[in-house]
């Protein structure tokens, strides 16, 4: 999509410095760039890459000069790319009309502007709302509520009465609202625990490919609005997922966990049950945290057991040294044996 440096500068709250009459029509690295392709540089080590890009229109920085490019000057220049690529890139539809193929159920309510792709299954009582696409061979189960302008990748399932706010995208191979792990065990044997719960997900969440996410047990599981669950993230039954949180790849959370908001953690860490973790906490990639623990506020953790990151890089650096402090304390030893 064409946009001119002025339109873009004024989109994404920029001071224009150079051609305002440019027009920009894409995106890219400044290695790759053509002439009207947009790049960003956010530190002056890389201010070279852009100077020496064939790239007109540039994204910085206060304080870098770029000679002879149209610059957008922004505080946060990464950001600001992002929020200028939202308006030069196209996404590429999911679906288009509801294909003949798809099987959609006759107490289902779709909307005129939604879309179903090939071999998809609508359930009873399913709702799709209006700009809402999804994909080829989803299925919607019975009573799912599924939001506006939504996007569902292909092959994603979602158990009975998920319900799916607006603008949510949620990736291949998703399943959402499966039953949670829970059972009692007595007389020899293990009874499974009722799953009567659901799922709910709030406005403009992104779910990554192969992400599975339990229905609530007596409780639901909540994913509250804005939170960014990358590939391969398993979210156990009851959890509660706060606003703006992001979660790395590889995560999993045991069930009735809380997340705060605004929570950071990195890929493969994995959560005992009842966690609690407070609104801005950072968990490093592949932290154990331990089933009850709660991570205050604010607190960055790493390690299994997850500790504060000092103590964790204070503790850190002895495992190296472990072998030479092994060899000095056994020629000890052998001193003190020999008196």
């Amino acid at each position: 999509m064409r946009r001119t440096a002025r339109e873009l500068a004024d989109a994404i709250d920029a001071m224009l410095e150079g051609d305002g009459a440019l027009e920009v029509t894409g995106v890219a690295a400044p290695e790759r760039a053509a002439s009207r392709d947009l790049i960003y540089v956010d530190s002056a080590k890389h201010a070279e890459r852009a100077a020496a890009s064939a790239a007109l229109c540039v994204i910085a920085g206060e304080g870098l000069g770029l000679a002879d490019k149209t610059v957008l000057r922004v505080a946060h220049p990464k950001l600001a790319f992002a929020q200028a690529a939202a308006l030069l890139l196209d996404r590429t539809p999911i679906s288009s009309g509801i294909h003949p193929t798809a099987v959609v159920a006759p107490l289902a309510r779709v909307a005129e502007s939604a879309s179903i792709g090939p071999y998809a299954v609508i359930g009873e009582d399913a709702h799709v709302g209006a700009g809402t696409q999804i994909g080829a061979h989803c299925v919607i189960g019975a009573g799912c509520w599924i939001g506006e302008n939504c996007r569902i990748h292909p092959r994603v399932t979602l158990y009975h009465h998920v319900r799916i706010g607006d603008r949510v995208e949620i990736h291949s191979g998703a399943v959402i609202g499966a039953d949670g792990f829970g059972y009692a065990f007595g007389e020899g044997k293990h009874w499974k625990f009722p799953q009567a719960g659901i799922v709910e997900i709030g406005d403009d969440v992104e779910i990554g490919a192969n992400t599975t996410i339990d229905r609530g047990s007596l409780d639901d599981t909540r994913i509250a609005e804005g939170v960014k669950l990358d590939n391969l993230v398993h979210i156990g039954h009851n959890c509660q997922i706060g606003a703006h949180s992001v979660v790395a790849a590889q995560v999993g959370f045991s069930g009735s966990c809380t997340v705060g908001k605004n929570v950071v953690i990195g890929g493969q860490a994995g959560f005992g049950e009842r966690c609690d973790l407070e609104d801005g906490a950072v968990i490093g990639g592949q932290s154990g945290v331990l089933g009850g623990k709660t991570i205050r506020s604010g607190q960055t953790v790493w390690g299994t057991p997850a500790r504060a990151l000092e103590k964790f890089k204070e503790q850190y650096a002895f495992y190296g040294r472990l072998p030479e402090l092994a060899a000095r304390i056994k020629i000890l030893e052998a001193k003190l044996g020999g008196r």
